[in-house]
């Protein structure tokens, strides 16, 4: 299940991952960058997998413009504790959560090998600052997984906020670990902010091993 979370996920970063002009509708996004960042990972792949700082770095200068760290970052943080963080512990949650994201899911996009991935239709009205752009993701073994991913138009850009794939709310598994580890530090907001990236790795780990 974890699997199918991580490999759907990096989907959705990849299909996310041009700089936006003057902002097309969100499922024309979509279906528009899908192609770019794929043939993008088909040509330089083998370079990745022998670099990774390289790697990492391209997925920052990718991604990183097009994804909501910011709201992502207080989702998770929730109100309760992005109320008490200081602006530079806010800036470095951040980058740190930015950090985790592309770690999280580097290896997830390196083993990327032809899945079939469909942008479904648009169903019903959308919103002009907020919809939901619904996928289906084919394995190898004809497995489909449902993504379903939310993006927010900022100042005439769409960016991405969540994400559900195969009915994990990844805004929430965030959460919940952010909160865990709160308990663990004894509401040490610094520790945790500075153990974030290991934090994520480590449940990965765990969660790859059952």
């Amino acid at each position: 299940m974890f699997n199918a979370l991580r490999n759907g996920l990096f989907v959705c970063l990849a299909v996310l991952s041009c700089s936006l002009q003057a902002a097309p509708a969100a499922h024309e996004v979509v279906q528009q960058t899908t192609s770019t960042l794929l043939a993008d990972l088909k040509t330089n792949k083998e370079q990745y997998r022998t670099d990774p700082s390289a790697f990492y770095d391209a997925l920052n200068s990718i991604l990183g413009p097009v994804v909501d760290v910011d709201g992502i970052s207080r989702g998770v943080m929730t109100v309760r504790y992005s109320r008490q963080a200081s602006p530079e512990q806010m800036q470095r949650f951040q980058e740190n959560f930015k950090r985790s994201l592309m770690q999280f899911y580097g290896n997830a996009l390196l083993e990327y090998n032809n899945q079939d991935i469909r942008v479904l239709p648009v169903s019903g009205q959308q919103d002009a600052q907020r919809t939901s752009v619904n996928m289906e993701i084919k394995d190898g073994n004809g497995t489909i997984y449902p993504l379903s991913y939310t993006m927010v138009n900022q100042e005439g850009t769409w960016k991405m906020r969540n994400v559900v794939i195969n009915g994990i709310n990844v805004g929430k598994l965030f959460r919940d670990q952010f909160s865990q580890s709160m308990q663990n530090n004894r509401n040490d907001l610094d520790k945790v902010i500075d153990s974030w990236t290991e934090t994520v790795a480590k449940t990965r780990q765990g969660t790859d091993a059952t």
